[in-house]
Order: C-alpha cells, then structure tokens, then sequence
C-alpha cells in the first residue's frame, strides 16, 4: 500500500483492488496509517482518497537507518568474539590431541 502510494495519490477503491482483503481491511489498515500520521485521508467528492506524507516515511528511515547501524556495529563485535573463542578452541584442541 505505501508502496503504491508512493506513485500518488489513490483512492481507498484504489487501493483494495491489488490485495485480496476485504474493504473492511483496508479501510482499517489505512487508519493505522492515518493514525500514525504517514497518510493523509481526504475526501473529494463520494471518494477518500489517501495521500503519502514523504516526510513521514524520511523519518521512519532515518530511524531504522540509526538502529541498522547499531545492530551491524554489534554483529562485527559479536563476530570477533565468536572468532576469538574458535581460534581458543582450536588451541586446546591441540594441545589435548
């Protein structure tokens, strides 16, 4: 859905038909949205149609973008202690063998 919406704005009609939910669904889905304030619903005649709010989505990458390297920095830390410990392990390997 944001992946449409990132195309322009489409109506809620719009954005039922790729997905195999029913109208209901969506209709809740795009309130999440609304609610988490990454869409904007508007009316325009017998319509809603729901618009994308780029800045929105800069700040939800900007986030993941800080947590990304948070956890890549403490995979490299854990893979060098999990290096470590082999090279110990093949150590007293040999000495036992």
């Amino acid at each position: 859905m944001i992946e449409r919406l990132s195309h322009g704005p489409a109506s809620v009609h719009g954005l039922t038909e790729p997905f195999a939910l029913s109208q209901q669904m969506i209709s809740k889905h795009i309130a999440y949205l609304v609610r988490a304030r990454i869409v904007i619903k508007t009316k325009r005649g017998r319509e809603s149609v729901c618009t994308l709010r780029p800045e929105a989505i800069k700040a939800v990458s900007d986030w993941t973008i800080s947590y990304r390297r948070f956890w890549e920095e403490s995979f490299d830390k854990l893979q060098v202690v999990v290096n470590q410990m082999k090279k110990e392990e093949a150590g007293d390997d040999g000495k036992h063998g």
